[in-house]
């Protein structure tokens, strides 16, 4: 599925009726969820507030909802999901330095080089995501999204000696680009609210746009411009 997020929303939601449905078609949990529910309701109703109604009533509610497998399923879903999103735009990768990839060769099959024509890709407008997770062939990159942060991995591929470009437009979220050593590079960054992070400094913006450069940029014959313009977030480069 390419929106992974729509994946978790949807599986979420049918957990959450599986486990509706457990409790409406269980007299137990349902008496003990009404009695729970009565208890809190008892509790805010009086003037002063007695901790024994909150104590009785928070108790029964949570024995009752635990006593469901589907809910349990939920918080074991959204955990895995979370737990592996995280690491997927994080970048970090657990079992690199396992023992099975101690040598570890990477081979990149070249292909012929086809024509040139109209090429469609379809971007998600919200969420995070990452690019460059694995080796992969560089071509000019031109994202657009509504809010998320994003990563930008130069380092599994090969910048030809000319002028690269990575074009940037975002409402909301931050942007992390990787780049190698011995690449000029240009920034070129406008936003109503942030901070831009280059070359060991930090410019912070406010409804303004600033251009800066790589000592290197003006004599290497690999460059690349970095073009971002964002409503709200930062924008790191770093070097790898």
């Amino acid at each position: 599925m390419k929106n992974p997020w729509r994946f978790f929303f949807v599986g979420e939601a049918l957990l959450l009726l599986w486990a509706v449905w457990q409790i409406v078609s269980s007299p137990q949990l349902l008496i003990l969820l009404g009695f729970g529910l009565l208890c809190l309701y008892m509790g805010f109703k009086r003037r002063k507030r007695n901790g024994f109604w909150f104590i009785i009533g928070g108790v029964s509610v949570f024995l009752s909802l635990v006593s469901s497998p589907a809910l349990w399923l939920m918080l074991v879903f959204g955990i895995v999901f979370v737990g592996l999103k995280g690491i997927e735009v994080s970048g970090i990768d657990p079992s690199k330095n396992a023992f099975w990839k101690k040598k570890h060769i990477t081979i990149v099959e070249s292909e012929e080089p086809s024509a040139h024509g109209g090429t469609k890709v379809k971007q998600p407008l919200f969420g995070n995501e990452r690019i460059g997770n694995q080796v992969y062939e560089w071509d000019d990159i031109n994202l657009l999204a509504i809010s998320g942060d994003t990563i930008i991995d130069l380092g599994n591929t090969i910048l030809p000696k000319r002028d690269n470009v990575v074009l940037v437009r975002k409402g909301i979220g931050r942007t992390r680009i990787l780049v190698p050593l011995g690449v000029g590079v240009m920034v070129e960054y406008a936003t109503f609210a942030g901070d831009l992070i280059f070359e060991g400094e930090q410019s912070t913006l406010r409804n303004e746009s600033l251009k800066v450069y790589s000592e290197d940029y003006d004599e290497n014959p690999r460059r690349i411009k970095i073009i971002t313009s964002t409503f709200l977030g930062d924008v790191e480069v770093i070097r790898i």
